[in-house]
């Protein structure tokens, strides 16, 4: 089976690329979460360095406050690099990595992997309910922690003649990384869906359905009423099975946790603000002017319509008919 990214609800930030794995609690400091995001795509020799080069600039970023959990994991070689401060500590099947005191934190390389490796505050929460937790695949979600089951390194078997009848499997990505403006293009990974198992967001290939495309990457099929915020998992509209959530990072603290709602009535497709606080605004392809929507009133969207939400912008996109 492939590895599994259990991210616990939570306000704070759990991102995800390649090996990187990273919880980070530091409201405030926007410059800091970004650096530490930025170390996500690092790897291979070196990378102890550039975590130490990173924990030099902690004190000087942080504006407040903070606390983070950073590793690099590097399955094939069974090693992990890691970086956390304050209340953050990683783990290893249950057990907290240990490291050597740097300027900003604490740093370990080297260290063996195990079956599982947890970032967040102090030890592992409890397991979850099932339906809880989200299985994120790549990219940024609110969070209070992950814990990432490694899958088994497959042993050489008898090669097998790829399969022509089959039906093509589904694409599923996260591929956000909501909140930080500057990310680079991630590759599609595929995984096979299992009972029960659901990830932050999906995507279908070719698209069956309208999406929603962040200008950061991170792409939602609007296959469902959706409903858009920091927190949306307690909005009336999803704990009434209406509609999915779709949380989105804020280190900014410029969304509410309910702020906007996605509603679909065949292929049309309205976008109605839920009275948030800083307000949801629409643009037209072409439009140079943003136009604040009218709590409550849903505005139908056309293909390439642009949404703001507090700082992030999303564009949408109607699939072909």
């Amino acid at each position: 089976m492939p590895d599994r990214c259990e991210v616990l609800p939570g306000d704070s930030v759990v991102a995800r690329r390649g090996g990187g794995l990273l919880w980070v609690d530091a409201p405030g400091s926007p410059a800091l979460v970004a650096a530490l995001h930025a170390c996500l795509g690092v790897s291979g020799p070196g990378a102890d360095r550039v975590l130490a080069a990173v924990a030099g600039t902690v004190s000087r970023l942080a504006d407040g406050p903070a606390s983070f959990a950073l590793v690099l994991a590097d399955p094939s070689g069974g090693a992990g690099v890691a970086l956390w401060s304050g209340k953050g500590q990683p783990a290893v099947d249950g057990v907290p990595v240990s490291g050597s005191a740097v300027d900003g934190g604490t740093l370990a390389s080297g260290f063996a992997l195990g079956q599982t490796l947890y970032v967040g505050p102090g030890q592992p929460a409890a397991a979850m309910p099932p339906g809880v937790a989200l299985d994120l695949v790549e990219g940024t979600v609110p969070g209070s922690g992950a814990l990432l089951q490694l899958a088994a390194t497959a042993a050489p078997s008898v090669a097998v003649p790829p399969a022509t009848s089959l039906p093509s499997g589904e694409s599923f990505t996260a591929g956000s990384d909501a909140g930080f403006g500057n990310s680079g293009r991630i590759a599609d990974q595929p995984v096979v869906g299992q009972g029960g198992e659901q990830t932050a967001f999906w995507r279908p290939e070719p698209p069956a359905a309208p999406v929603l495309r962040f200008d950061d990457g991170m792409v939602v099929t609007v296959d469902e009423d959706l409903v858009l915020g920091r927190r949306p998992d307690g909005h009336d509209l999803v704990t009434s099975g209406n509609a999915r959530p779709v949380p989105i990072a804020d280190t900014q603290n410029v969304l509410s946790s309910a702020h906007a709602a996605i509603q679909r009535a065949g292929r049309e497709v309205s976008l109605t603000d839920l009275g948030s606080l800083n307000g949801t605004h629409v643009a037209g392809p072409e439009a140079t002017e943003w136009t604040q929507l009218e709590p409550g009133v849903p505005h139908p969207l056309a293909d390439g319509d642009r949404l703001l939400l507090g700082w992030t912008v999303i564009t949408f996109e109607q699939a072909p008919e």
